[in-house]
């Protein structure tokens, strides 16, 4: 796969908009919705989202506990 991307850090390997992996087609990526992905890309991404979604509902829970 070979494209350019103005918000990716070369040095950092990182996204500089999402502040994290860089992972085409991922949601809030700018090439979101524009190109065909594989399989392999699809499966990242949905992992991807839900460890974001776990993260978000543990932080949650630790910041209602007293």
């Amino acid at each position: 796969m070979t494209f350019h991307c103005k918000n990716y850090d070369i040095v950092n390997d990182k996204c500089r908009r999402l502040h994290g992996e860089c992972v085409p087609g991922r949601r809030g990526c700018v090439v979101e919705g524009r190109v065909a992905l594989s399989e392999e890309l699809e499966e990242k991404i949905k992992a991807l989202d839900k460890s974001s979604s776990e993260e978000l509902l543990d932080s949650l829970e630790k910041s209602k506990k007293p």
